[in-house]
């Protein structure tokens, strides 16, 4: 029984001295290996303040900066040493903390984000959950404002993980939020994603809610889409529910605008475009529009043209008639053909039915 004692005695101080010496050699050698792989792969300059290995096995980074690109406070992280022996990249508990990232179109529309060579292939990394703390990412879009417009996705948390069960399962469950600031640290509104995704099957059932966003701030990315006046203020609040079986993805969308306010301007020319004055004709005094639209696409391809848009804008917003007042309706309409006399058939059209 001593015998034994003292085996596993030595068994487990062998192994406490290996881990210690993998500590000292991982402290010493690692943050100049892993420098020298992110200017090898991402062809980017790199530094790292320190490296640090825990018990069982979890890996910590700290103060990485990436060039120009990103600045992350820590970085932890349990590699499966049993994976590894079969040539795969499995993480587990990848912990990122404080990360900012420094997105920036170019006036040609080129992403400052690293490209592969194609020759390049790298090891395939799966991660088993992803836990993002109180980061930052600063978009610099040059391509739609000579100005250069920013936007600022602040205080975002992500995290993500597997479902556990059933274990043939590929879904994975998520959240997303984060508030929206712009170049002057001004708050623009939040946002929360969250929900669960089986991509292979192309199968999601996720929620997304906007709060109090300021659509005025992002004019320059629809312009007159939805109006032909200038909008200095509109407070959006949305929800939308991604629903996909098989790939048929359907998104319902409660849409609620509110403090619509112009700009002093003069009357815009005519515009042979009724969903341009959607807002005039549907919103009620107080400047709110409330609609309900469904689109249809796909969850591997989520994309709808300019014009079916507005097609089903413009029929969510003729629900919208049906709380105001009739006399208020028979007024904006008359003002709305007095002005622009190539709506008549189309008016003619939506309000005959």
């Amino acid at each position: 029984m001593r015998k034994k004692f003292k085996i596993m005695f030595l068994v487990c101080t062998i192994l406490l001295a290996v881990f210690l010496l993998a500590g000292i050699l991982t402290a010493v050698y690692a943050p100049k290996i892993i420098e020298q792989q992110i200017r090898d792969n991402l062809k980017l300059k790199a530094s790292l303040g320190k490296v640090s290995l825990s018990f069982p096995l979890t890996i910590t980074l700290e103060k990485l900066e990436v060039e120009n690109l990103a600045s992350i406070k820590k970085i932890s992280f349990s590699p499966n040493l049993l994976a590894l022996l079969f040539g795969k990249v499995v993480i587990h508990g990848l912990n990122i903390i404080e990360p900012v990232i420094n997105l920036e179109q170019s006036a040609e529309g080129k992403l400052n984000l690293p490209v592969f060579a194609k020759n390049e292939k790298g090891s395939a990394v799966y991660l088993t959950s992803l836990n993002l703390e109180n980061g930052k990412i600063i978009f610099t879009d040059r391509k739609i404002s000579p100005d250069a417009f920013q936007v600022v996705a602040d205080k975002l948390n992500i995290k993500v993980s597997r479902v556990r069960l059933p274990i043939t399962s590929l879904a994975t469950n998520f959240s997303i939020s984060a508030q929206l600031l712009n170049a002057r640290g001004k708050f623009l509104g939040s946002l929360d994603f969250s929900g669960w995704l089986d991509y292979l099957a192309k199968d999601i059932d996720a929620a997304l809610e906007v709060s109090s966003l300021d659509l005025a701030d992002f004019s320059v990315y629809y312009g007159n889409f939805i109006s032909n006046k200038k909008i200095t203020r509109a407070m959006l609040d949305l929800k939308s529910t991604f629903k996909a079986k098989n790939n048929a993805l359907k998104i319902n969308t409660d849409f609620n605008l509110s403090q619509l306010t112009y700009a002093p301007t003069e009357e815009p020319l005519p515009e042979p475009d009724l969903m341009k004055n959607t807002l005039d004709l549907f919103c009620d005094p107080k400047g709110n529009l409330h609609l309900e639209f469904d689109i249809d696409t796909a969850l591997d391809n989520p994309a709808i043209s300019q014009q079916k848009l507005k097609s089903i804008i413009l029929k969510a917003a003729m629900k919208n008639l049906a709380n105001q007042p009739p006399q208020q309706i028979v007024d904006k309409v008359v003002d709305i053909i007095d002005k622009y006399k190539e709506y008549g058939k189309e008016l003619k059209s939506i309000f005959g039915k």
